[in-house]
């Protein structure tokens, strides 16, 4: 168990170094992946973070690209703001702009404009809200609003958010539905999944570290309570082991671990003195799902909203994942400040 900030840093370089060994392609595993490396560089400052990952997104960049953007490929924007950012390089800034472009002009949309979370090209998931949207792209065009100080991108990414928490989260419990099916006008299987709920509380707990001025814009108050009562309610379902469960309320379901670093970031983040001790307890159990040549283990394979929590369980945790090393690696950032 890493005790000082150099063991710390050792064990982050190997997760980047198993992280890099993937067979990655464009889209939200290599996403979410490559964030995690760029959150190490942005909370140390240390751009030797950053030297093996150009060199690989270079890479996929000339293998170029087919077809329109999904949701889930805008993932791979956080990693193109961070080398923009460092590098300067142009092939980053047009890549961000044309996610944008779909985002804004392309991207399947219902109601107000709710974005519809979708995986290919096809229309998958008619009219659905995934919580997944909230890290893959309205995080992503919060970012990107507020480097080029565009409020109307910042409006429709806060707007965004609004209705990720309207649509998803039950206001009896604090926790957040893995989907909504706006054609049915439910839920779907109104499971409380884990990672969902990581992504939901990750992303609005960096809301307020990202928006200059927050507290100025109406939306940031509705987030923020939004986060609040989230949080609240998942201190209650954190296990012995200091994790929490694919299936958050499930006593039979297991102990998943990206959806553990990713609740325990955001706790970290919003900074709650209540928290710390839950955080503490996460921070041990999660290195102890990190194996010492950085490999994030029990982390649930890429998930569909289920049928019913039976789908949950049995979607496997023994393959390596693209998100269960960037969110470990972003959990990890926020002790290397």
């Amino acid at each position: 168990m890493p005790k000082t900030k150099e063991e710390l840093e050792n064990l982050s370089l190997s997760i980047i170094d198993k992280t890099l060994q993937m067979d990655l392609t464009w889209d939200w595993s290599c996403g979410v992946a490559y964030y995690g490396i760029c959150r190490l560089y942005e909370t140390t400052g240390d751009k030797n973070y950053l030297t093996d990952l150009k060199v690989r997104v270079d890479e996929l960049i000339e293998f170029g690209f087919s077809g329109d953007w999904t949701v889930n490929k805008c993932a791979m924007g956080h990693c193109l703001l961070t080398l923009m950012e460092v590098f300067g390089d142009e092939k980053y800034q047009e890549l961000i702009d044309s996610k944008i472009d779909y985002l804004q002009n392309r991207a399947l949309r219902f109601g107000d404009g709710v974005l519809q979370h979708t995986v290919s090209s096809n229309n998958d998931f008619p009219e659905q809200v995934w919580a997944d949207t909230l890290f893959m792209a309205a995080f992503f065009m919060l970012r990107v609003g507020v480097i080029n100080n565009d409020q109307a991108l910042i409006k429709d990414a806060l707007n965004q958010y609004d209705w990720h928490i309207t649509y998803l989260q039950n206001p009896q419990t604090g926790l957040f539905y893995h989907g909504y099916n706006n054609l049915a006008h439910d839920n779907l299987s109104s499971i409380y999944w884990g990672r969902a709920n990581a992504w939901a509380a990750y992303t609005m707990a960096q809301v307020g570290q990202r928006l200059p001025q927050a507290y100025l814009y109406p939306e940031f108050m509705n987030i923020q309570g939004s986060l609040n009562e989230q949080l609240a309610a998942l201190k209650f379902l954190q296990t012995d082991n200091g994790l929490w469960r694919t299936v958050l309320d499930d006593a039979t379901s297991y102990e998943e671990i990206s959806a553990s670093c990713g609740i325990a970031a955001a706790m970290k983040i919003n900074n709650n003195p209540l928290h710390q001790k839950f955080v503490e307890k996460a921070f041990v159990g999660i290195l102890g799902n990190i194996s010492e040549t950085g490999r994030v283990e029990n982390v649930s394979a890429g998930t569909a909203v289920m049928r019913d929590e039976l789908g949950y369980r049995e979607i496997t945790k023994k393959w390596l994942q693209g998100w269960g090393q960037g969110l470990a690696l972003a959990f990890l950032a926020e002790f290397l400040k």
